[in-house]
């Protein structure tokens, strides 16, 4: 249960991240200061990836999917990790040496106007879908705390999150990032401790997870028969599928290298070296927060039922066994370990990391799709004045599209909110990654060697052939079938001749 000693740590942290953001906006001076940065050091690029990178689903979605499936929930972020690494090695220098700020203005280079519309309206699906989660992680997480109503949850988690970005841009994701950064690794690492101590390590957290399916009600409810199903489930890094889990390691390695919010701090670094070493530290520190996440998710699930699970107990005539707790839903995993697991001020502390780190992540993403909104959708749509008030206006223009960018996602995530947060993530991140993936490195690594005409089928069926997949059920990630055909409709059309 909730202290008064969880609110006032919950607040504090809240406060103080709130505070960087206002200072930190007055530097904002144009519409490049607020998107890009450009004088940030390594730890700056750090903190602005991992303040956007690592959000909801990385550590209450983790814990969620560890609940259901053990260590193979560890993937969500050493995909993002590999991810990250990419960046840093392979496209760090080329995308600053491009000349562009955003990464479909590379592609608009190489291959027209018209591959940078199409590209940025399916990327933005994908933008969205991951904004859409955040939404839907800090809601579930201010429910559980404070009893409200999942409406009013959402739109109060809206609200901070246009608060933290609106008044800082990029400054404010790279300044609260760090900040973040030393919350996380305080409350995930303590986690990871006091899971360990109190679950009396890995074989204890498999001990107890294998003693609550002892209750063959709750065994037959999550399919799981015998003790090896148990294993196969909860100790299997591939647990829904070699090619399902892998898949979505690839979807979070390639989504990463193709949003442009994770390009935006590299682009906010002072030097190419800075902005390589900031996205180097992401993936050494990203996977410690995941395994802890996952950790915390497995103790969860050896010690607590859900509400459904209690209450197909009680449609059976059985009680709740001995010396197990109840939660809501997979969900609260994370949060209720903190709340009744961890020190009150401990406590407070992670509470408040885990909103800020929330906060953080959604306020990057809804930045990033107004940054494609402004820069390159609204110019096709409409001729914006040249004039010496560009700046401002399109200063305006980003801060009203987040504005409605988190309106669109409170209502829609309002509707899906009975979803594994994870998964909302892989096909984010894919979908990110079947538009723009093959357009961009061949424009930054082969310019000159494929036909323009080439790129806009290419991103439609694939991004089509990807939502088929995920539609249909088709076995494997549904990245595998959009990039397989993106890159086939390269191939083929770029050998037909006009």
């Amino acid at each position: 249960m909730i202290t008064t000693i969880h609110i006032i740590g919950i607040l504090l942290t809240i406060g103080i991240l709130l505070v960087v953001s206002i200072a930190s906006g007055r530097k904002i001076k144009n519409a490049k200061d607020f998107t890009t940065g450009g004088n940030a050091n390594s730890w700056m690029v750090c903190g602005a990836i991992l303040g956007t990178l690592v959000g909801g689903q990385s550590t209450i979605g983790t814990a969620q999917l560890a609940f259901s499936f053990g260590i193979s929930a560890w993937w969500f972020t050493l995909g993002a990790a590999l991810g990250a690494l990419a960046l840093a090695l392979f496209y760090a220098k080329p995308i600053r040496n491009s000349g562009c700020n955003t990464l479909l203005e590379i592609v608009s280079k190489e291959y027209g106007r018209k591959a940078e519309t199409i590209g940025s309206m399916l990327f933005l699906i994908g933008i969205f879908i991951s904004i859409m989660s955040q939404v839907l992680s800090s809601s579930a997480l201010v429910t559980s705390l404070f009893h409200l109503p999942i409406i009013v949850a959402a739109i109060i988690s809206a609200l901070l999150i246009m608060l933290f970005v609106l008044f800082g841009g990029i400054r404010s994701a790279g300044a609260g990032g760090i900040i973040k950064l030393v919350l996380l690794y305080i409350s995930s690492l303590a986690a990871g401790i006091i899971v360990w101590k109190i679950g009396k390590g890995l074989i204890g957290i498999n001990e107890s997870i294998s003693s609550i399916y002892t209750n063959p009600t709750l065994a037959e409810l999550n399919n799981l028969t015998d003790a090896e199903s148990i294993h196969q489930r909860y100790g299997n890094m591939v647990a829904r599928g070699p090619l399902k889990d892998i898949g979505g390691c690839l979807s979070l390695m390639l989504g990463v290298v193709t949003t442009q919010t994770y390009a935006q701090g590299i682009w906010s670094g002072a030097t190419t070296a800075k902005a390589k070493k900031g996205g180097i530290y992401c993936a050494m520190l990203i996977p410690i927060i995941g395994a802890a996440c996952t950790l915390v998710g497995m103790y969860m699930r050896g010690h607590y039922i859900t509400a459904g699970e209690l209450s197909a107990l009680q449609a059976a005539g059985e009680s709740i066994p001995e010396g197990v707790g109840v939660i809501e839903s997979s969900l609260q995993a994370f949060p209720a370990f903190v709340l009744n697991h961890m020190p009150d001020w401990l406590g407070g502390i992670a509470l408040g990391a885990m909103i800020v780190n929330i906060l953080g992540c959604g306020s990057g993403l809804s930045l990033g799709a107004a940054t494609i909104l402004v820069r390159d959708i609204y110019p096709s749509l409409s001729t914006i004045s040249k004039s010496k008030h560009h700046n401002i206006s399109q200063l305006i223009l980003t801060r009203f599209s987040i504005v409605g960018i988190l309106s669109l996602a409170v209502i829609i995530a309002l509707l899906v909110k009975g979803t594994f947060i994870n998964d909302l993530g892989f096909l984010s991140l894919g979908l990110r990654a079947v538009a723009l993936l093959w357009p961009l490195s061949l424009a930054l690594f082969m310019p000159g060697k494929i036909q323009a005409r080439c790129i806009v089928p290419a991103m439609i069926v694939g991004t089509g052939t990807m939502l088929l997949a995920k539609f249909l059920s088709l076995p494997a990630d549904p990245v595998y079938y959009g990039l397989g055909t993106s890159l086939l409709v390269i191939l083929i059309a770029n050998h037909i001749k006009r």
